[in-house]
């Protein structure tokens, strides 16, 4: 768990597949004028003490309640992808954990998506990469996120997550769809979409009308699935004007 500072109402990060609770700190800066801002290394990720793979979306959702469980007031989740999923879930099966959700270029329905596209782009990656400049040129405008995302060996930079875990996880995805936690979401929800996109068209718009407690969906202009990265003006605005009114309440 990174605690990212702030005073006021509870905040939590959770990252997507890949990434690591640090890679929020552009994000973190500004939020923390909204709250207590923490991030969670999910497993297999981070400085997470969870290794070697064989979980379920289940297993994460319940690390996050269990940091949750402290706070003396609901907390609003901030998710990205996998994080945005796990987010979706936490406040289905814990509703008086979250206050409410704001949700970045996630998945709903991947059924029929195989791991194998996740194989074939790792096995195309020039792994060791020889330094952190490297990953950087190679990503190119994700380039400073992944610098996050890896750690230095004898042979170079190899991500921090093990590949077969994240291929463990992904493959869940492909065989159910998440509809049924979508409609228990009771509290508010902001779902801000990349213009490209890499989920199925149709379903990130779908969710504020599904949730039965409602929210926004907008696209991000000129963006890519790290919308916050991309597009990071059009998303802090976004925001910025649904914790506005969330916590004005």
């Amino acid at each position: 768990m990174i605690d990212f500072g702030g005073d006021g109402p509870p905040v939590l990060l959770l990252h997507g597949l890949m990434g690591r609770a640090t890679t929020w700190w552009p994000v973190a800066r500004w939020l923390t004028a909204y709250g207590h801002v923490r991030g969670l290394d999910a497993r297999g990720h981070g400085n997470s003490p969870h290794r070697g793979g064989g979980w379920h979306t289940a297993d994460f959702v319940a690390d996050a309640a269990e940091l949750l469980a402290g706070p003396s007031e609901p907390t609003v989740v901030i998710g990205h992808s996998m994080g945005a999923l796990h987010a979706i879930a936490l406040a289905a099966g814990h509703p008086d954990l979250v206050r409410g959700l704001v949700l970045e270029d996630v998945g709903i329905d991947l059924r029929g998506r195989t791991v194998d596209n996740w194989r074939a782009l790792f096995d195309a990656w020039p792994v060791p990469f020889r330094s952190l400049a490297h990953v950087r040129d190679f990503f190119g405008p994700a380039g400073d996120y992944f610098a996050q995302c890896v750690e230095k060996r004898a042979d170079g930079y190899h991500l921090i997550a093990a590949p077969q875990d994240l291929f463990d996880v992904a493959a869940e995805w492909g065989e159910r769809d998440y509809w049924d936690l979508v409609e228990r979401v009771c509290c508010p929800v902001l779902v801000i979409e990349a213009e490209q996109s890499v989920m199925p068209p149709g379903q990130q718009a779908a969710i504020p009308h599904r949730a039965p407690g409602g929210g926004t969906h907008v696209i991000a202009p000129g963006s890519y699935h790290l919308v916050h990265d991309s597009a990071s003006e059009f998303y802090r605005g976004a925001v910025e004007a649904f914790l506005s009114d969330l916590l004005s309440g």
